[in-house]
């Protein structure tokens, strides 16, 4: 508890204070002990407690009101301390009340795990700019499957049951190019849209990218919607099966394999998605929409900064040599996205996500090079631009090393560069500058 009080010496109009829990910020135990959650009290104090007790504080203050008079922290110090040496610094956040949402819908849902639907008879919808994820779900299916084209906005009459059986609940699944879904997305009919519960979309790695803007544009980045990463599997290549390329990095605490790179489901079709992998040996994590996300941004953060850090390098590098010999570049960008996320979108990494990238960089990159995509910049860039050293690093691989020409990059990441007077060297983009 704090020792300081709110001063009411002025009187006169009272300020309205919302008080929300906004979201719980999980923090890396290699800096602290454990998560903290700190909550302004109505008497004007503050509450320290760990994530132990936090829950059910949460539950009591989850939304208060509290009205002071005007002029209350007039006299409130800018550092309050906590014990007899640390201080805590109180700084303006910005953040949004997604991920208390999400938890309360959690809570209010009543489960601990999320409903698993079995594999069947499946919808592929498809214009053509992705043909070997409707290769890779037909070959892991059970043969009946129906597959329908909507290429050049024709949009064909959705099947009312389809199987042996007539089976009239299936999934949809949706095998487009990121930048083609968007076009679906725009143009889909009444009766595509009644159907829309069931699509299933994917993403991840650099052929899938990161989609969330574009679900979010068209309402569909929602916990019911099912999403997959399919990262962690390869897609058909003469005549190959796909096949599972995750990694084992070590146990865990309870001996417990982990894991590094697997694909995962959420939604509605999670199970059936996830059934028809396992049956191939492919492994697919299943779980609640809000864990999944996590997990996907994971994925985008290591496709933007692994290939950015490599690709501008003079000679030929893979994943793994960034992994290797640019570790603290790399390190540097992991962490400002970290934290750009918990701070734009209320979206916090897992514990040890660093140790998990660069594993499955050096067990499974030496042999893919590392290039940046114009195409998909969109999908894997462009939701990081607002970190400095992704905007820098960008900058640089274009008017230094003639990358992405065909793309034009916002005038204010270019600005940002030059007025920063980077160190960055050619060759060496070392922070400190050393070789």
């Amino acid at each position: 508890k704090n020792s300081q009080t709110c001063s009411r010496s002025q009187p006169g109009a009272s300020l309205i204070l919302d008080v929300i829990v906004d979201y719980i910020l999980m923090v890396s135990y290699s800096r602290f002990a454990s998560s903290f959650v700190l909550i302004l009290l109505a008497q004007g104090g503050f509450f320290l407690c760990n994530s132990v007790h936090s829950f059910q504080l949460i539950s009591a203050f989850r939304t208060s009101r509290v009205t002071v008079p005007a002029g209350t922290f007039n006299n409130l110090s800018a550092t309050h301390r906590f014990g007899r040496d640390a201080c805590s610094e109180l700084r303006a956040t910005w953040s949004n009340g997604q991920a208390i949402r999400e938890y309360q819908d959690f809570l209010s849902s009543g489960k601990s795990e999320p409903d698993q639907t079995p594999d069947g008879p499946s919808l592929i919808l498809t214009d053509g700019s992705n043909t070997p994820l409707v290769t890779a779900l037909q070959r892991m299916g059970t043969g009946d499957d129906v597959v329908l084209s909507v290429e050049n906005g024709i949009f064909p009459e959705l099947p009312i049951s389809i199987g042996k059986d007539s089976c009239s609940n299936f999934p949809i699944y949706l095998a487009f190019s990121p930048a083609s879904l968007s076009n679906f997305l725009a143009n889909i009919p009444p009766e595509y849209k009644v159907r829309n519960e069931d699509f299933v979309f994917f993403s991840g790695g650099p052929i899938y990218g990161c989609i969330e803007s574009i679900l979010r544009r068209y309402s569909y980045a929602r916990d019911s919607i099912t999403q997959v990463l399919v990262s962690g599997m390869t897609l058909p290549v003469n005549g190959q099966p796909p096949r599972d390329i995750s990694v084992k990095i070590g146990v865990d605490s309870q001996a417990q394999e982990k894991r590094s790179g697997e694909c995962a489901a959420c939604g509605k079709w999670q199970g059936a998605i996830a059934e028809r992998m396992e049956r191939n040996e492919i492994r697919c994590k299943k779980g609640f929409y809000r864990e999944w996300r996590r997990l996907m941004w994971e994925r985008a953060a290591y496709d933007a900064v692994f290939h950015l850090v490599g690709a501008v390098r003079d000679q030929p590098t893979s994943v793994a040599d960034v992994a290797l010999f640019y570790e603290a570049e790399a390190s540097d960008m992991l962490w400002q996205i970290s934290t750009f996320l918990r701070g734009s979108l209320a979206v916090t990494m897992m514990y040890g996500f660093e140790d998990r990238m660069f594993q499955l960089a050096e067990l499974t990159g030496k042999d893919t090079p590392c290039r940046l995509n114009a195409a998909m910049y969109d999908y894997t860039f462009a939701m990081f631009e607002g970190c400095p050293l992704i905007a820098d690093y960008l900058v640089f691989a274009q008017q230094e090393m003639g990358l992405l020409k065909d793309k034009i990059l916002p005038d204010t990441m270019i600005k940002a560069q030059v007025k920063s007077n980077s160190i960055m060297r050619k060759g060496n983009l070392r922070a400190d500058g050393v070789v």
